[in-house]
This record gives structure tokens, sequence and C-alpha cells, in this order.
């Protein structure tokens, strides 16, 4: 991406909506944009947009994270987003040899200079199977977790090899909340405190369940708009360009924009009798619509993970809050009643004291 687009960027933003924006640079590997870039990126975006009070992230594997570029992105404090899947056996057989150490090097540089970096572990169908020791990893290095299902790929011929079933997902995501619970002081699960929050407040919070659409937006190195960035370079998804202005109505009228509007048309039909439908949503978009070539013919696949979780954490809620002694007769509502360890409540309660 060049400059011309960060300004352009810039002036279609300014006038397009006033309220706060976070821009989160992302790839591709967007640290080859280079120091230079940032130096004159950053403070652009910074000043055009002061009204929108602009806040930052970045997407990295750490790579080619140096002293320089790091103190750029201290001067402006944005968050590191990085990726490890645990051990570095885990991370390269997953991620190619090599990936570890080079990733490890470039945190260990973003660290010193006082950067937030946080890791997302991509739990495939091979990695599942050392849930333990993954977790394990992420304790002892003091790491917050956020993790990611591997999805089908759209570009191989084995679509499935690296996929994490649905099914399996679900059962993960109750395993990591009994362990969130029972590491509650020495870990964040990311993920398991969304869906809690998620539950308890009765509106969706992470852009996975959350209205995205009309709120989250891509910019690609040419200036083409899209829905969002995992639907970068897919031309049948542009929804205009910043060059040209373009206006909210004009955005939601393009090919793109129309069809996720009708995303959220079959999620009000399809899942109107679902007890979560108010915060799930129908879950991601590009997950429902990229693997049928741009056909809505279902929610989010991870459907049933995301029931499954949720029924999970709303019975045990529901436990807690209503079925325990009164609570003027004594009751803690932060702990199982029947284990006396730390329970929803008491993870919600660590989340809205932050």
């Amino acid at each position: 991406m060049g400059i011309q687009t960060i300004k352009d960027t810039v002036s279609w933003l300014s006038n397009f909506r006033s309220d706060p924006v976070t821009i989160t640079f992302h790839g591709g590997e967007p640290l080859l944009a280079g120091p230079a870039f940032y130096h004159e990126a950053l403070p652009i975006l910074a000043e055009g947009l002061k009204k929108n009070n602009p806040s930052f992230a970045i997407q990295t594997n750490l790579w080619r994270m140096t002293p320089e570029l790091a103190e750029i992105f201290a001067a402006y404090h944005v968050p590191v987003g990085s990726s490890i899947d645990g051990p570095k056996e885990i991370t390269d057989y997953q991620r190619g040899e090599g990936y570890f150490d080079k990733t490890m090097q470039g945190f260990s540089v973003a660290l010193n200079q006082g950067l937030e970096v946080r890791f997302i572990c991509t739990f495939t169908r091979h990695s599942v199977n050392e849930r333990e020791k993954i977790l394990q990893f992420f304790l002892d290095q003091g790491f917050t977790m956020k993790l990611h299902p591997a999805l089908p790929s759209l570009r191989n011929s084995n679509p499935d090899e690296w996929a994490l079933a649905p099914e399996i997902f679900g059962e993960l995501l109750v395993y990591l909340l009994d362990e969130s619970l029972e590491h509650i002081s020495e870990i964040d699960i990311m993920n398991i405190n969304d869906l809690v929050r998620c539950v308890f407040t009765r509106r969706g919070n992470v852009c996975t369940f959350a209205d995205c659409m009309g709120n989250t937006y891509a910019i690609g190195p040419d200036g083409s708009i899209y829905p969002c960035y995992r639907f970068v370079g897919m031309e049948e998804y542009v929804m205009g360009n910043v060059a040209d202005r373009p206006s909210q109505e004009e955005l939601d009228n393009s090919k793109a924009g129309r069809l996720m509007n009708d995303f959220k048309t079959y999620v009000d039909n399809h899942c109107a009798e679902c007890s979560h439908i108010q915060y799930c949503r129908g879950g991601c978009p590009y997950n429902a619509i990229a693997p049928s070539g741009g056909e809505i013919t279902s929610v989010d696949p991870h459907c049933v993970a995301y029931k499954r979780i949720f029924d999970e954490i709303s019975g045990r809620m529901n436990t807690e809050m209503f079925e325990g002694p009164p609570m003027f007769g004594g009751f803690n509502p932060g702990y199982n009643t029947q284990t006396k360890k730390p329970g929803i409540m008491a993870l919600m309660h660590k989340i809205a004291m932050r």
C-alpha cells in the first residue's frame, strides 16, 4: 500500500463517520512495508482522523521486527498481535521449520520497547490432541491466549487436511472454559472471556459474534474496500474504493454489501428459534459465505461449536445464580456451589473489574 492510499483513506474516513476508529495493519506481512512507511503513515492517520480518536493495532509474525519499528509503534501505542501455536515442535510442524524461533526473537525486540504482544493459537485437527501441552506452554510463558480453529482451505485439493471439526472445536472450548476457571488468576483465554461476556450482556462483543457489517471494513493495497480483511483480494467482494469517497449507502448497495445484508436476513429466519441468536448472529459471515462461492446456504459452519459452549456457559451461570442458597444467606455467586471452585460469575467479575 502506498502513502497516497493512506491519504485517500483519511479523506474518506474523516467525512464518513465521526465515531472512534481502530485501524489495524494486516497482511500478508505488514512489517514488510518497512519503517519509512510507518514513519509517514502513522502521523497522517493520527492527525487526519483526530476527530475519530484513532487507535491502532498490527497483526504480524514479528520476523521483521526491529528496534526502529518497535520504537515507532510504541510512540503510537500500537498493540501487536502475532501467532504461536504452542511449543516449538507444534508451531513449526504447523507453520514451517524455524517459525517459532524467528517469531520469539521478534517478540523479544517488541518486548524490549515496551510493546504489548498477544498471540493467537491456531488449533488444527492435529494439534487439538496436544491441548494440554499447548495450554501448559501458554501458562509457563505467562501469555494471554486467543485461539482460532483451522478452517477448510479454499485453495487446497485436500481442504480438510488441517481443519478442526466443529464438534471437536466445541469440546475444546468447554475444556478451555474449565481450564480458564481452574487457572483464573494465572491466564486469560480471550475467547472464553468474550463468550462469557456475550452470554452475560446478551450482546455480541467481538467480530465473530457481532453485527460487524457497516462497522468493519478492510482496505486493500489499491484502496479497494471490502467487508472485512478476510475478503481482501477477492474481486467479487469489492464494495468501492477510498479514492472515490463512497457513502454508507453506496457501500450498502454494492453487490457485496447487499450480500452481507442478505446474510443478516438469513440469520433472522434460520436462527429464529435459537436462544443465542441475540449475541451470536450466525457467527462469521465469511465462514458461511466464502466456502459456498458467495451463496448463502447456511450460517457459520462452527455453529455446532458455538451452541455447545453457549449452552455450557448459560447452564452454569443459571445454576450459580438461581439454584444456590440465597445470596444474603452466605452464597458467594462467584463460586460453583457444588465444587467450591471459581465459576462463571467469578470469571465475569474478573472481566468486569478490568
